[in-house]
């Protein structure tokens, strides 16, 4: 593990990049908006066009890339974000800008699904989990950091600083792939066929209808986290930016810990995360008129919140393993469904029944995907057979799929 540190670090600073490439634009909208000339519902689907490419377009393009060197594959993807980021800060059209919110985000599932899989080939088996974690962390970190970063820019210096800070960020990962990445060549390409064929399964559908349903469960409320501590627990500003800061870095913590608890024990942990958000909404909903209190549940939240990534990715790699950068892709779309998903039911319950209520959404959709996994594992339908190692780092317990 030592051996490949610098290696996954460089992986998990690509992803940084990327993220704060993707979310980062959240926080500066109000600034494109004004020196572009566009209205605020345009400029958002800055935002809107960027998740929607990756979710339609993921697992096709990673096909496409699949017998591609890995360390051109990864190169490439980083170095257009790089080059996207560039292009914001210069450009004064809009619909240059929406052009290369479109062009990265078809490389966006290609670099995770890649990076993941690379990650894990690069250490024993045994250590896989947590070299896949340690390349999350750089979600986490984009969350606590990179998109807090890129506002304060915006705001304090320039957009085009801003922007210029997330094409540096990539090019830094960019040029760590290409001195400290070892060539890696596809040495058993599997045909199109191969890969397409882990969708006839009954049991992946299941897994990915709980990713589904996990993604909707933490962003219903998520996707509002700002207006409800706003209205319901009545924070000012300043308190919910101090906030959004906390739970993201708290988010790094329990990145780690999650990834731990999966090394233990994969399906332990998988059937404890809807169970952890069911206790997480009810304080929520509970403590969310109490100042103090509510300061204790959000970061109880954030450290759960963080665990939604690894721990989907490691479930669904249970029944991916033969095309682990297909499967990762699957991961990617179909989290973004869920996401999709989980803000569009928030959106109506905040506009039917009120934010007050928000958090049972949540919590519903965690039900759900409580239910699905409990299918999964009754069904009967078993997890493709493993070698002795890989059951070794998911399952170390012997807790059978």
């Amino acid at each position: 593990m030592k051996k490949s540190a610098p290696m996954i670090s460089i992986l998990a600073l690509g992803v940084f990049g990327i993220i704060t490439t993707e979310m980062g634009i959240i926080g500066v909208l109000p600034q494109v908006s004004d020196e572009l000339g566009v209205s605020a519902s345009t400029a958002g689907w800055l935002v809107g066009v960027f998740a929607l490419v990756v979710a339609v377009t993921g697992p096709f393009v990673t096909l496409l890339a699949s017998g591609i060197n890995r360390k051109a594959v990864l190169a490439t993807s980083i170095a257009v974000f790089a080059l996207a980021n560039a292009v914001y800060a210069l450009t004064t059209h809009f619909e240059v800008m929406f052009a290369f919110r479109v062009i990265p985000a078809l490389f966006h599932p290609v670099f995770f699904s890649v990076a993941l899989a690379t990650a894990a080939r690069l250490v024993p088996a045994a250590n896989s989990t947590r070299a896949t974690t340690t390349v999350f962390a750089g979600v986490t970190v984009g969350f606590a950091f990179g998109v807090p970063l890129t506002s304060y820019l915006a705001e304090h210096l320039s957009l085009s600083a801003a922007f210029w800070f997330g094409s540096a960020v990539n090019l830094i990962a960019f040029l760590g792939i290409l001195l400290f990445l070892p060539a890696l060549p596809v040495e058993q390409r599997l045909s199109y066929g191969a890969q397409l064929r882990i969708l006839r399964r009954p049991s992946l559908w299941l897994t990915i209808g709980s990713i589904v349903l996990l993604f909707a469960a933490m962003f219903s409320v998520y996707g509002y986290f700002a207006e409800y501590l706003e209205q319901v627990t009545e924070l000012d500003s300043s308190w919910v930016s101090a906030m959004l800061m906390a739970f993201g870095v708290v988010m790094i913590f329990g990145n780690f810990l999650f990834g731990s608890l999966l090394q233990r024990n994969t399906v332990r942990t998988v059937i404890a995360f809807p169970v952890l958000y069911l206790i997480v909404y009810t304080l929520v909903y509970v403590l969310g008129t109490s100042s103090v209190p509510m300061i204790g549940a959000v970061l109880l939240w954030g450290v759960v919140h963080s665990g939604g990534l690894v721990v989907s990715q490691s479930w669904l790699g249970r029944d991916a393993h033969e095309a682990p950068e297909f499967g990762n892709s699957l991961f990617i779309s179909f989290s973004n469904l869920g996401i999709t998903l989980g803000t569009a039911v928030g959106g109506w319950v905040v506009s039917t029944v009120g934010i007050r209520e928000l958090a049972w959404a949540g919590a519903g959709f965690a039900a759900a995907a409580l239910i699905v996994i409990v299918l999964r594992l009754r069904s009967g339908l078993p997890s493709p057979t493993r070698s002795g190692a890989e059951t070794a780092a998911t399952s170390p317990e012997g807790v059978p799929a």
